[in-house]
């Protein structure tokens, strides 16, 4: 008999009161620091920029800052704080959706002192339901479907069982089993090779919970994300150095190797098997990591860049008294609020009057909070936001209903896109109607976005190999290509760009200024009478950022 099943059966638990969900919560956000980045790893797209296990962990964050030093003890109590905290640190789709679940849930227990398994089934139910209601255009095979299953898995064990431990542990089944399924129900899963990232992360999130009322240990992989790293990150994302190696060798320990790199920095990804280690990790400095990969092997890929400088750089930028004198605020008493993710890109947004430039874009999604902070910021009782990435948009929306100023979001899903909003701007027009034209503005203009694969898949058709440069035109992967220049050549001309009238390059932190700028030349000799202009972004991970219009 193993050591497992001579353990004592734990006894029945009916009800749990306040001070028990706080536990119960800090769990499951201990659980989900543990998988934050394997979560991230669930990208269907296989660029850099994975953040749902990020944005899910610092809503959480945000929500167990509300109650940690809360000395309440009724149900109703906490679940209230956890769910204002949630809301206000939401970040990106994942996070917002998973506020919406944590709201849901919370407010089916109001005015409880304790919840028993009864409680806890409705409020599952009531959880998936404020998530459908919170997205505009649900999709199935997503976190939602999650959500929803394993509810259903909670009210059908409350029907026949009143032990919460029991009620969890069905939920979680479920939950697992509909994380299964998602591929099944979402083709670009299906075809990316991936479950759904915010259904895996909402598992995690259940499992946690369900670890804690069972009294399994949740301790932290070291150098895991805790609550000083994770406050770290909210105010300094990109501080340090990205660091990127395969490892070839003989019998290579990956468990050992993670332990031990894991140890040295954040958001440390490190899988493979005896003869190959891929590494992935953020660490203040990066040679002690490079050698201790060299002691096991032959190191191959080797990517280091430098986030610190781009964020300093940034920083300057917002503190630097650069912006014009006389602002769309000034002038139409209309403040706007733009979201960049380079300091270049926000010099762009600044000198075109911009009340308000948030740092923020893949991998760095503001919160509802920072969003708030901003049109509160504002002279004006008149707002509109430039989100300028898709999965901003939900957290703009959410700021948009919390706000006491009169808000106008208009969803630009790329940085192009706002650029041109903002340039639309009627000085004349009221808040509405310039909303309505700065979207007409943005959806006239076609982005193409130039990255580095980080696996090999096919999507969309697209067969990728990492480490090649993919283009991803208007959220789309259109191709790859071991030369970056030719695939990016080849994506406008089939975008039509010769047919247009200006090409605007904007290139990432990892483009040198002379390869950027001998790279416009070839782009105004191979579209000859168009007119190119070449930009410093400074944005992450992208090589380059493009507008075409």
């Amino acid at each position: 008999m193993s050591e497992e099943a001579q353990q004592p059966a734990l006894p029945p638990l009916k009800s749990i009161g306040g001070q028990e969900i706080k536990q119960l919560f800090a769990a499951s956000l201990a659980w989900l620091e543990r998988h934050c980045a394997y979560v991230n790893s669930l990208n269907v797209f296989p660029v850099p920029d994975g953040d749902s296990g990020t944005n899910m962990l610092m809503t959480m964050q945000a929500a167990m800052k509300e109650v940690n030093n809360s000395p309440a003890h009724s149900a109703a109590a906490i679940g209230a704080a956890l769910s204002h905290g949630a809301l206000l640190g939401a970040r990106g789709n994942s996070g917002v959706i998973l506020s919406q679940i944590i709201r849901g849930f919370t407010r089916a227990i109001e005015g409880k002192e304790t919840i028993d398994a009864k409680d806890f089934a409705a409020g599952m139910v009531e959880a998936s339901k404020t998530a459908y209601k919170g997205v505009v255009k649900p999709v199935e095979g997503t976190i939602l479907t999650v959500c929803r299953e394993a509810s259903d898995g909670a009210v059908a064990a409350a029907k026949t069982s009143d032990d919460l431990r029991v009620v969890l542990a069905q939920t979680v089944d479920a939950a697992r089993a509909s994380v299964v399924r998602t591929p099944t129900l979402l083709p670009v899963l299906r075809e990316a090779g991936v479950v759904d990232a915010g259904g895996q992360g909402l598992l995690v999130v259940l499992e946690g919970a369900l670890k804690y009322l069972n009294g399994e240990p949740l301790e932290l992989e070291a150098g895991g994300m805790g609550a000083q790293n994770l406050e770290m990150i909210s105010r300094e994302e990109g501080w340090g150095y990205d660091i990127q190696f395969h490892i070839r060798g003989q019998n290579l320990d990956v468990d050992a190797i993670r332990e031990k790199i894991s140890a040295m920095g954040e958001s440390a990804l490190i899988v493979g098997d005896e003869t190959l280690v891929k590494v992935h990790v953020h660490a203040p400095n990066p040679g002690e990591i490079i050698r201790y990969g060299a002691d096991l092997g032959g190191l191959a890929n080797v990517i280091i860049e430098n986030m610190q400088e781009q964020y300093i750089d940034f920083m300057a930028g917002q503190t630097a008294s650069a912006r014009p004198p006389m602002n769309v605020e000034d002038v139409a008493g209309i403040f706007t609020v733009a979201v960049a993710p380079g300091a270049g890109l926000a010099r762009v947004f600044d000198s075109m009057g911009a009340g308000a430039v948030i740092s923020g874009g893949q991998t760095k999604n503001p919160s509802i909070e920072e969003l708030l902070n901003a049109i509160n910021s504002a002279k004006s009782n008149h707002v509109i936001i430039l989100p300028n990435n898709k999965n901003i948009i939900p957290a703009a929306e959410q700021a948009k209903q919390l706000a006491q100023k009169r808000v106008a979001v208009v969803p630009t899903k790329t940085v192009p896109q706002g650029i041109a909003a903002l340039l639309a701007f009627n000085f004349q027009s009221d808040l509405d109607t310039n909303a309505r034209g700065m979207l007409r503005a943005a959806e006239k203009v076609d982005t193409l976005e130039v990255t580095t694969a980080t696996r090999s898949v096919t999507l969309d058709g697209v067969p990728v190999t990492e480490g090649q440069a993919i283009g991803i035109v208007n959220g789309k992967l259109a191709g790859a290509s071991d030369d970056r220049d030719e695939i990016t050549l080849r994506l406008l001309d089939e975008m039509g760009a010769a047919k247009k009238e200006i090409v605007t390059i904007y290139y990432g932190d990892n483009v040198a200024p002379e390869q950027a700028n001998a790279f416009g030349n070839r782009v105004q000799a191979a579209l000859t009478g168009l007119q190119v202009e070449v930009m410093r972004g400074d944005q992450p991970h992208y090589h380059y950022i493009i507008s075409v219009e």
